[in-house]
């Protein structure tokens, strides 16, 4: 299975950028992963923040297949401990499908649509993060759940 990390928009931030790619170069010695940038919506202001989700939906629905089991990071997703995530990822690692993706949204979310094809909703805190910092925590994450899951000491536990 291939995880993949989609994002809407690239990440301007210097040191988000770097602490990303520091995790997603750990990451491709554990597993199948790739990242990809969805191009954000030219000239954004010209468009409501309704208009904005459903135009990015789109884009996304338009590179998401039927056979993709599709995860969006959202603050009201299921909360899981580090240790529960491993246990997820495992179980995905177990089923016959060929593409796991994980998608952040843009800076207002989700379209309804998009909402509607997902498979799962995952939250990373019961804080709300900006769009560009949940890149690099969910990355950490992720991480954190390959070393779990292969008895490695990053955890500490």
């Amino acid at each position: 299975m291939k995880v993949e990390f989609w994002v809407i928009g690239k990440t301007n931030t210097s040191y988000l950028k770097e602490g990303i790619l520091v995790y997603e170069k750990r990451l491709k010695h554990y597993l199948s992963y790739s990242s990809t940038i969805i191009p954000d919506i030219k000239n954004p202001k010209n468009y409501s923040p309704t208009q904005l989700k459903k135009k990015e939906g789109e884009s996304v629905l338009d590179k998401v297949k039927k056979e993709d089991y599709l995860v969006l990071l959202d603050e009201n997703g299921k909360h899981f401990s580090s240790e529960a995530f491993a246990k997820f990822m495992e179980q995905q690692f177990n089923q016959s499908k060929k593409r796991l993706i994980f998608l952040v949204g843009g800076a207002f979310g989700f379209s309804d649509e998009v909402y509607a094809r997902a498979n799962q909703k995952i939250a990373l805190s019961k804080m709300t993060f900006s769009h560009q910092m949940v890149r690099l925590f969910f990355v950490e994450q992720l991480y954190r759940a390959m070393t779990i899951l292969k008895n490695e000491p990053y955890h500490n536990r």
